[in-house]
């Protein structure tokens, strides 16, 4: 999240605190604390507020070992944690990629409500157990609560709850068709957004405060429903694409035999629109590039009698993909490489042509009336 501080790593995973998150430390030590002084008259000086502080630091801890639920269910299948994130409503653990299969997607959402699940019935056997009494009751009892609460309120089936994801596996397994079920479920996450965005309105219209919290939490889930729902259709175009319908038409490719003057001549004196070129034998197979500022290491009177294949450079197989290579992967790809363009080749080495970024978002304008 933007603002985030990091403050460590947990297992291996960056861990974030957003400001946000201080604001809510702050409030609960100070309304908790207020609460327990009220209610424990014997408990003097600072003491209330200590434990304020220490039932707002169990609270969030609960919220962490929520998201660490997610977080090691996705490890084993896979699937890096790219960071763990607290604040305003809660925290996020955020993946680099889906789980592969519905079933893995289903017990990844599962994970972060078991897990809270898990600390409310511990909790409560520590109670029914008679153990603790007075204030330590009481902050475990609130303890117990708010790790109930979080577990059925995330049950929510709708995206970004994880009772969303849950139904995202569920629509996923039923139609076969990943995107299916993101949209499905950000639709739910909407409608149960804009719920709580009304719940939360009516009693501000009578004058009313009480449903504050309510219409925010309304629109933090109707924001993220919409974002993921915008998203899942592009990603369902994307994957309904492939590299080589991506392929910059009359691109910038040379033949190696070319010499340095008939390069210049043809391809680069009058033609400012590439700076770089693919080279391919008499095959049609990518042998390498060269770059227009190349030619500045060769005297031009040498020109005529060098040829392209002496100033290129060799291209490596990482950089380039096959055509029949679906589209988001190629987009995923570019951006973990932070490359804007991208060579397609065919398994036997013959050049289909270049992929740029603003080729795929032309590609992607064009397409936006088309059904996913």
């Amino acid at each position: 999240m933007n603002g985030s501080i990091r403050v460590g790593n947990l297992f291996g995973i960056p861990f974030y605190v957003h400001p946000s998150w201080f604001l809510v430390l702050g409030w609960v030590t100070v309304s908790y604390g207020s609460g327990l002084a009220a209610q424990f008259p014997q408990l003097s000086g600072p003491l209330p507020w200590l434990l304020g502080f220490v039932s707002a630091l169990l609270l969030f801890a609960s919220v962490l070992a929520h998201e660490l639920g997610h977080s090691f269910v996705a490890i084993r299948q896979g699937v890096d944690v790219k960071s763990i994130n607290l604040f305003l409503f809660g925290g996020l653990a955020s993946l680099e990629k889906e789980s592969k299969t519905p079933a893995g997607a289903f017990w990844l959402a599962i994970a972060g409500p078991a897990v809270s699940l898990l600390l409310f019935g511990l909790v409560t056997t520590i109670l029914a157990s008679g153990v603790a009494s007075g204030p330590t009751a009481t902050v475990l009892q609130l303890l117990a609560t708010v790790n109930l609460i979080m577990a059925l309120f995330n049950l929510i089936p709708g995206l970004p709850l994880d009772g969303g994801n849950v139904l995202k596996a569920l629509v996923w397994k039923i139609t076969g068709n990943l995107y299916k079920g993101i949209a499905f479920a950000s639709r739910a996450g909407q409608v149960i957004g804009w719920i709580a965005v009304i719940a939360g309105l009516v009693p501000l219209l009578s004058g009313s405060f009480t449903g504050i919290w309510t219409l925010l939490l309304g629109w933090f889930l109707l924001r993220n429903a919409s974002f993921t729902s915008q998203a899942a259709t592009v990603q369902a175009r994307l994957a309904g694409l492939t590299a080589a319908d991506a392929v910059v038409p009359n691109g910038p490719v040379v033949q190696s035999s070319l010499s340095l003057r008939e390069f210049a001549n043809d391809y680069i004196i009058g033609h400012n629109q590439w700076q770089r070129f693919l080279v391919i034998d008499e095959a049609g197979q990518l042998v390498g590039a060269i770059a227009v500022d190349d030619l500045k290491t060769i005297p031009t009177s040498r020109w005529p009698e060098t040829p392209v294949k002496e100033l290129m450079q060799p291209t490596e197989l990482s950089t380039t993909v096959k055509p029949e290579q679906s589209l988001l992967d190629v987009v995923k790809l570019l951006e973990t490489k932070k490359l804007t363009q991208l060579p397609v080749v065919r398994d036997n080495g013959v050049l289909v042509g270049l992929l740029e970024k603003t080729t795929i978002v032309d590609l992607m304008k064009h397409n936006q009336t088309k059904p996913a």
